[in-house]
């Protein structure tokens, strides 16, 4: 039985910063007929979570909301009509609750979980039952809090357009969650995995991760070309995994093979670029923003996961409950390797 009350950590406002990251006491949240009450048992944070309380965030966001989009957990009610959930069922969440299969629309965009519905930075939550998906069963709980914003968007750039083939090149670039869980799943499918970092360490860990060749970007400026000239005839890479935007899409653009995707899924290195649209002509390739991805696809990815024994990499810190703002901290001042993880009791 599901106690009263409950302790939340909520984004107030984008005045504060980090500041504006409130933990709060509240109901427990009671079970509509087609929803689930899930006790919380971890979740984890993305570059998305850190930018909402800074107002950076380029989506829908509604305040106050509870943080984070990221979590798993254990079912301890289900509504009268719920038929898909039993008590005692594990479970992970899904990043956008109304992104059920296909297509993303402007619907579905607006139901990000810690942006617009309450979030997964609490001691339980309700959810619709269509708004969880199945934990891989060789997971564990802090593990499988990783899983619903950069692995599923990772799943989705390697899938969701022209799926990867055993034997074709992916290029990732950095050591963020997309990248590590596109390294990680683009190996388990067969294909040749080529990584970039700024970091003679960080070689060395992907390298260990599985990749097959590792760039050193600040040493090689030209590093999309030396990509390219690693392909079987010079010919390119059939996917890249976008996460610098301005900084890194030209040299994306020199990398990519002809009919090859360039998911863009992320704008660390700024959102204003000098490429144009008109370069994917000029390389015959398709660009495709990402944003996350659908029910089915999360429960594809699982059963990849469990197929391949998968295991994300988590970074050494796990934060407990109480101390989660530390855990922004930590993840903003670039400390960590692999997912920032939070326990929750």
């Amino acid at each position: 039985m599901a106690p009263s009350n409950m302790k939340q950590w909520s984004v107030t406002g984008t005045d504060k910063g980090f500041d504006g990251l409130e933990l709060i006491d509240s109901s427990v949240p009671k079970v509509g007929e087609n929803e689930v009450l899930v006790k919380m048992h971890a979740a984890s944070l993305n570059y998305r979570d850190l930018i909402i309380p800074k107002g950076q965030y380029p989506f829908a966001t509604k305040f106050p909301v509870v943080a984070a989009s990221d979590g798993s957990g254990e079912v301890v009610e289900v509504g009268p009509k719920v038929s898909k959930w039993k008590k005692g069922d594990k479970v992970v969440t899904l990043f956008n609750q109304g992104h059920q299969f296909g297509p993303v629309d402007f619907a579905a965009a607006g139901t990000g979980l810690g942006g617009v519905l309450d979030g997964t930075l609490r001691q339980y939550g309700v959810f619709n039952e269509n708004g969880l998906v199945r934990s891989p069963k060789n997971l564990s709980h802090i593990e499988a809090g990783t899983l619903s914003c950069a692995a599923l968007t990772s799943w989705n750039a390697l899938y969701g357009l022209k799926p990867l083939k055993p034997g074709e090149t992916v290029l990732v670039q950095g050591t963020g969650g997309v990248s590590i869980f596109a390294l990680q799943l683009a190996k388990a499918a067969g294909a040749t995995v080529i990584a970039t970092t700024s970091s003679k360490a960080k070689e060395e860990t992907l390298k260990k991760l599985g990749a097959d060749h590792v760039i050193n970007y600040k040493e090689d400026a030209n590093w999309g070309e030396t990509a390219k000239k690693l392909t079987t005839g010079g010919a390119g890479v059939e996917h890249v995994i976008e996460v610098g935007g301005a900084g890194t899409l030209d040299q994306s653009l020199k990398a990519i093979k002809f009919e090859g995707v360039i998911s863009i899924i992320g704008f660390l290195g700024g959102a204003k670029t000098e490429a144009t649209l008109i370069q994917c002509l000029q390389h015959i390739c398709t660009a495709r923003g990402v944003y996350v991805g659908s029910r089915a696809q999360m429960e594809d990815m699982v059963a990849a996961i469990e197929a391949n024994d998968i295991h994300p990499v988590v970074d050494q810190t796990v934060f407990d409950f109480e101390k989660a703002k530390d855990a922004y901290q930590h993840m903003w001042d670039q400390k960590h390797f692999g997912k920032v993880a939070i326990k929750i009791e």
